[in-house]
């Protein structure tokens, strides 16, 4: 009897205690949902989202008549702001380009602080400010007829695959007959393009099967963190209880296959390095850490970077940009006239007797209208990778504290009436005038913006240009069984927005 009293009275305090937290707020915070325990307003959030982040934002916002939310994920401040302008003014600001420390980004990294896209500061600057000044020279942030070469090549094998018939056991998996399976089918193109960018070669037809599992993982890692996901940030201890509901276990496994994969091919460029020449971005890291290690104690500089640093720039690669050209597809097997005016293009501009090249690109304002279209429909990071507030600051009036989360809604942006009139229509339409692609600045942010624009921005337009103008002049498109497409398909949202893999039907084009 007495032990009931006291877990009543326990209980009855707790209660009390949580009722009186629920309401407080730092002063000068933005406005926002209360303070459950233990996650504090996360599950709130997690509850509108219905597999919508952005729109759960979008929603809040209304709730409390703010463009900019605060909240709290357990004890941790996080402001959501929803305003055009307001975000553009957040990935501008230098106080806003940290990153958050959570077990997201450990437990990818060997328990470390390492990579790109987690990691901030002084660290952050320098790996990514060397890392590009190399990768750029082999395509990935300008153009390479070589890059541009080895993707076309890639493309054409692909496409080849359907026409010709497979030849290994792997690449049924992917093509069956005239069916494909998406987005895995635009895989090789990409992540080979990558590898040229690392090591200026690719991976042969008979080594595809290792590029297709690398983009499966790369899905499984990319839908990992979802509502529980989340919850494992703010309760990492999640791990141990529930290591597959929480998402932990994808985590590992999907990361941890690219991770090792370029661990074996940083193993193997080591074997046969000579600082005295660099054949690639590889091998001048790896001078660079041994020139670093012999002058600097306190080097940034490390092999495990490094395989971090390519996994870094391989997750986009190997799963983004095919997701985005995935949901393109969709799109024209909902609607049908889409295709009809993709295709009098190619065939007016391009024909059919060579490929389509980056030269072509601006000569094509409806096939790359739609490539844009797409990236604005989807958005498909709503969120983005969280910033950290670096200093105490201010936004918009409201008091910032130094290591609050801060999330730009792209989908608000996305979908503002004032700026494209009728965003719930997609219609690449809008981005050409008189008959030609619009030339100025973009007001869609698919990449985001400021000092963590997503850095392979040039490399994933030119790819998706290349791929898809390729594909769809080699190809009409149809689902799998014939009958239109009725309505899009399911959304899964993760780190990034996805629908679940499915068969099209594609009929070459005589």
């Amino acid at each position: 009897m007495l032990g009931l009293l006291i877990l009543l009275f326990i209980i009855c305090y707790l209660l009390k205690y949580s009722y009186s937290k629920a309401y407080e707020r730092d002063d000068n915070f933005p406005p926002g949902p209360i303070r459950l325990p233990i996650y504090g307003g996360y599950w709130i959030i997690a509850a509108k989202a219905i597999n919508n982040l952005g729109l759960a934002t979008m929603r809040l916002a209304e709730e409390y008549n703010t463009k900019i939310v605060g909240m709290y994920l357990g004890k941790l401040p996080q402001i959501l702001v929803n305003d055009p302008a307001t975000i553009k003014e957040v990935l501008s600001r230098e106080e806003f380009d940290g990153r958050l420390d959570t077990i997201l980004g450990r437990a990818r990294s060997y328990w470390k602080k390492l990579g790109i896209f987690f990691t901030d500061g002084y660290f952050w600057h320098v790996q990514r400010r060397y890392s590009l000044r190399y990768m750029r020279d082999s395509g990935f942030g300008r153009r390479s007829e070589t890059l541009e070469a080895a993707i076309v090549h890639d493309t054409k094998t692909m496409i080849d695959m359907v026409v010709n018939g497979t030849k290994y056991p792997a690449e049924k998996e992917i093509v069956n007959g005239n069916l494909i399976y998406l987005p895995h089918f635009f895989d090789v193109p990409f992540i080979n393009g990558l590898l040229h960018v690392f090591v200026r070669s690719t991976l042969p037809r008979e080594k595809y099967s290792e590029l297709w599992e690398l983009g499966k993982k790369a899905l499984v890692f990319q839908r990992c963190s979802n509502d529980l996901g989340g919850a494992l940030v703010i309760t990492p201890w999640l791990k141990d209880i529930i290591p597959s509901l929480s998402g932990y276990n994808d985590l590992i496994k999907g990361n941890g296959g690219l991770v090792k994969f370029f661990e074996t091919l940083i193993k193997e460029v080591m074997e046969t390095h000579d600082e005295s020449y660099d054949r690639h971005f590889i091998d001048a890291y790896i001078t660079k850490m041994k020139e670093e290690k012999r002058t600097n104690e306190r080097t940034t500089y490390s092999v495990e970077q490094l395989a971090l640093i390519c996994t870094d720039y391989a997750f986009p690669t190997a799963s983004a940009v095919e997701m985005v050209l995935t949901l393109l597809v969709e799109q024209i097997l909902l609607k049908p006239e889409l295709q009809e005016k993709i295709h009098e293009e190619i065939d007016r501009v391009v024909g059919r007797d060579r490929t389509p090249t980056l030269d072509d690109r601006a000569k094509m304002p409806y096939t790359e209208a739609c490539i844009r279209e797409i990236l604005r429909y989807e958005t498909l990071v709503p969120l983005g990778v969280a910033h950290r507030a670096m200093v105490d600051t201010k936004l918009q009036g409201y008091d910032i504290p130094k290591d609050t989360s801060v999330s730009v809604n792209l989908l608000s942006l996305h979908t503002d009436k004032k700026i494209w009139g009728d965003p719930e229509n997609f219609r690449p339409e809008r981005y050409i005038v008189d008959g030609k692609l619009e030339v100025r600045e973009d007001k869609a942010l698919p990449f985001g913006a400021g000092r963590r624009l997503c850095a392979g921005e040039t490399y994933a337009r030119q790819g998706m240009f290349l791929v898809f103008a390729a594909f769809m002049q080699a190809f009409h498109v149809s689902t799998a069984d014939g009958k239109p497409l009725q309505k899009p398909a399911k959304r899964i949202q993760g780190i990034i927005t996805t629908i679940p893999e499915f068969w099209v039907r594609v009929t070459q084009r005589s």
